[in-house]
């Protein structure tokens, strides 16, 4: 299979950043079924893709009949064996057990060409692949939040990961926009690895009261930053940023340097996940 080939793409998982795939597929002319278990996390998928392509065309970046043909393409499902495609991309929560008992499905209902990836930001490919019959076919796939703007895609090569597949993937990326790097299945891959000490050094200064969260952010900002290491993390979700910190830590065997915070494991606990909650570094008011 070529990309050329590839007609439908699947997109499992309605949150932020399966919506912004789909969105993404879809204005690369891809027919996109959009896949969530509720149907009101598919239809408030919807209307947050519509309100961003609104917002193209306020900037004259798309046109309305562009947008009326974007969202044409993109289909909501809650029935996971509607998810018959050439490419299927996951984006759900970040357990690894959920993971594996969604693709096993899957493969089940595609043929023996279709492509599955993870948008998985830290949990080994190799582990998420494990118990597939074609673990060949299977690849990390790392979009960043947000994905309709951010350009970079990780393709993440999985110990059976196939040259064919990789190349294809990579092929895809450009399709639709994005600035694919390879990476090998190592924890936190690239970009998260080393983004962590950003995030850990700032929180080590937190707890030894060297200043606030507002102060590191304004000084990282004017240092050139757009956003600070607090904003930052949440706008991508203190819960997370905590959970992909744990996991690179434990990957590297409890290394110091990955050490996650007890400041943001309060914030966890507390339910202050950041702008999805309302709180989190910050107060967010509801609109």
């Amino acid at each position: 299979m070529n990309v050329e080939s590839i007609k439908k793409v699947a997109v499992v998982g309605a949150g932020t950043m399966g919506q912004g795939i789909a969105q993404v597929c879809a204005q690369a002319g891809f027919s996109v079924i959009l896949f969530d278990l509720e149907s009101s996390l598919t239809d408030k998928a919807l209307l947050k893709i519509k309100e961003s392509l609104v917002q193209l065309v306020s900037k004259n970046k798309i046109t309305a009949q562009q947008q009326d043909d974007i969202l044409s393409r993109i289909e909501a499902t809650n029935d996971l064996h509607d998810l018959q495609a050439e490419i299927v991309i996951e984006a759900v929560i970040e357990k690894l057990e959920a993971k594996q008992k969604i693709f096993s499905a899957l493969e089940g209902i595609n043929n023996n060409q279709s492509i599955f990836t993870t948008n998985t930001s830290s949990i080994p490919v190799t582990q998420i692949a494990s118990g597939l019959r074609h673990a060949e076919r299977f690849a990390g796939l790392h979009f960043f939040n947000p994905a309709p703007v951010m350009k970079l895609v990780e393709v993440i090569r999985g110990v059976a990961t196939n040259e064919s597949t990789v190349t294809l993937l990579k092929d895809f990326c450009k399709k639709i926009g994005k600035t694919s790097v390879e990476a090998t299945d190592s924890p936190g891959f690239i970009v998260n690895r080393v983004a962590r000490h950003f995030y850990v050094e700032s929180l080590k200064a937190l707890e030894e009261n060297v200043t606030t969260h507002e102060g590191i952010d304004q000084l990282m900002k004017n240092a050139g930053f757009k956003m600070g290491p607090f904003e930052l993390m949440d706008l991508i979700g203190v819960d997370v940023n905590f959970s992909v910190t744990n996991s690179v830590y434990n990957g590297f065997h409890q290394d110091g340097k990955f050490r996650p915070s007890r400041i943001q494991q309060q914030k966890v606990d507390a339910g202050h996940y950041g702008r999805k909650s309302g709180k989190g570094f910050y107060e967010y008011p509801k609109k």
